[in-house]
């Protein structure tokens, strides 16, 4: 009896329950995989779907609660995720690739509503469609989220049902349309590894780090600071060695340069070739390793964590580091991307920063850092707190547009989604403390997410076989049109028009449609980087697009 009553009659101990109990066997289902691809966390919203069929259900209140606030904790973690890149993404290159991105998702929103228009389908039904087509789950809760607004908190089941009979065959969809994209273009994956080559080769960020020999007479004489300022391009010289001499010195801004010195230098690839026609000629075999080995080398290069907080937010130059430390910063690597240590650049919580000095310069640069790697563990929740009660502020905010019978909010999947792309990238210039450790954010996002699916599927099962069973079969087949033929489009467009590779393509395609497992598929075939290369550049737009364009239609429904 008591067994019974914990698992029907509504309460605490029953919420908890039914949603852990639904979580943990959605995630172990999501184990199975099919051709090598699994539908993950989808199976939490599919187990509840089930339960809540055979009478497993939660009370509005807390159903409600339960998903709000999953979709913000999982929201929130994708912004600190894509923020430090969102702004980077739309440099030259990646402007192509989001504007693909940007159509394709427009697209897929089109095309559902020309279904809803010719075939009467409810237009809440093909907006749950598009998003399990997509397998976009913010979508989804952005959709709901509006919907509720606009009724006075009302939630309507439609959405989840319709997403999770669209969700399985979007995953295929989206799949087939790289496969297939593939076999009409006939790929050669040896050249397209060389157009990829060809249309980024000006793209990349990494830095070089070279020595330079002085052969140019001209610049003989002149100290480090007048030959930058000479060549206006950003260069960080360390070490130098003058002709005849063991000995190593570290550069300053004074140091003034002799026919003969070789001098070890980090820059952009672009810029090492103009230093190189400046000074002399490129010493290809004097590498780092060979500079370390050097007998009367009594400077030492190390990379150093930044884990003083009161450090964030603060320009590398105001350090005066050269001046008070006699080191000299050589480029600084943030979130697996190499930058150079420019005056100009703004520190933030994490960076590993390397140093070049005496080993015990180096040391006293260290305890001024911080580079205590364990503080780096413990989580930054003032700033998390902050950004959610911002976003939920600024997602409530009514927006009025001419003609529009309501006012337009960004909600609560839209107000955070912002407030945390913007924190996470403007946060450390106003010493807001925004670092996250990679598991914080996953575990929030995954705890997030999980709980989301739960709630959702338990509110969704009520009725759910009635409607599949009444025509909603044909939401499989319209799901599938709207996965499948904006890939195509896009796919075809990106490599006839823009003559882009056919591994930039598969992952720009997982990257609209912001689906994990066409990533995964897409790396498999590629066997390099590239595919998640493109993924994380147009991600950050695709999400913030789906989001946005969920609440547009919503709207248009009304």
């Amino acid at each position: 009896m008591w067994f019974y009553n914990l698992l029907f009659n509504p309460g605490v101990a029953h919420s908890v329950m039914l949603i852990a109990f639904t979580i943990a066997l959605g995630l172990a289902l999501s184990r199975i995989k099919i051709g090598g691809v699994s539908l993950g966390v989808t199976w939490i919203l599919f187990v509840g779907i089930v339960f809540s069929h055979f009478g497993l259900i939660l009370d509005p209140t807390t159903s409600h609660f339960v998903k709000e606030f999953g979709l913000i904790l999982f929201i929130y973690s994708i912004g600190l995720q894509v923020g430090p890149g969102f702004f980077a993404s739309f440099r030259k290159g990646g402007i192509t690739l989001n504007l693909l991105a940007t159509g394709l998702v427009l697209l897929g929103g089109v095309i559902a509503y020309i279904i809803h228009v010719v075939t009467g389908e409810s237009l809440y039904a093909m907006i749950g469609v598009l998003y399990g087509a997509v397998t976009n789950t913010p979508g989804l809760g952005a959709a709901q989220q509006t919907y509720s607004d606009m009724h006075n908190g009302e939630a309507n089941s439609i959405f989840a049902q319709g997403y999770a009979v669209a969700y399985p065959l979007g995953v295929v969809g989206i799949i087939l349309s790289i496969v297939l994209i593939r076999y009409i273009f006939k790929v050669n994956f040896g050249q397209e590894q060389r157009l990829y080559e060809l249309n980024n080769k000006r793209e990349t960020a990494m830095l070089n780090a070279v020595t330079l020999e002085v052969t140019n007479e001209a610049v003989c004489g002149r100290t480090i600071d007048e030959i930058q300022q000479l060549a206006g391009r950003e260069l960080v010289a360390t070490r130098l060695q003058h002709p005849n001499s063991d000995d190593i010195l570290l550069v300053k801004p004074d140091t003034v340069l002799q026919k003969g010195d070789r001098i070890f230098t980090v820059a952009k690839p672009a810029d090492v070739e103009v230093y190189t026609v400046l000074l002399g000629r490129k010493l290809e075999k004097f590498n780092q390793e060979q500079w370390d080995r050097e007998k009367h080398n009594e400077l030492v290069s190390t990379r150093i964590v930044v884990t003083n907080a009161k450090l964030q937010g603060r320009r590398l130059g105001d350090l005066n580091i050269r001046e008070t430390f006699h080191v000299t910063f050589t480029r600084v690597q943030r979130a697996g991307v190499e930058l150079i240590a420019a005056p100009s650049l703004i520190l933030q919580l994490g960076d590993r920063i390397t140093v070049v000095g005496s080993k015990d310069h180096v040391s006293k640069v260290a305890e001024m850092l911080g580079n205590a790697v364990s503080r780096l563990d413990h989580p930054q929740l003032f700033s998390v707190f902050l950004g959610i009660t911002l976003g939920v502020i600024l997602g409530s905010l009514p927006i009025f547009f001419p003609g529009m019978p309501v006012p337009v909010k960004l909600g609560l999947a839209g107000g955070p989604l912002i407030v945390s792309i913007l924190l996470s990238y403007y946060g450390p210039k106003f010493h807001l403390i925004t670092y996250t450790t990679n598991s914080a954010k996953l575990l929030m996002r995954e705890i997030g997410i999980a709980m989301f699916m739960a709630a959702v599927g338990l509110g969704a099962g009520i009725g759910f076989v009635d409607t599949v069973m009444n025509g909603g079969y044909w939401w499989v087949l319209y799901g599938f049109i709207i996965t499948f033929l904006p890939c195509m489009i896009i796919g075809i467009i990106a490599r006839v028009v823009f003559k882009r590779s056919y591994f930039t393509i598969a992952g720009m395609i997982s990257g609209a449609t912001t689906d994990p497992p066409a990533l995964a598929y897409s790396n498999s075939i590629c066997g390099n980087d590239q595919a998640s290369v493109a993924y994380s550049t147009v991600y950050p737009l695709s999400m913030f697009l789906r989001v946005i364009c969920a609440q547009i239609l919503v709207l248009m429904a009304l």
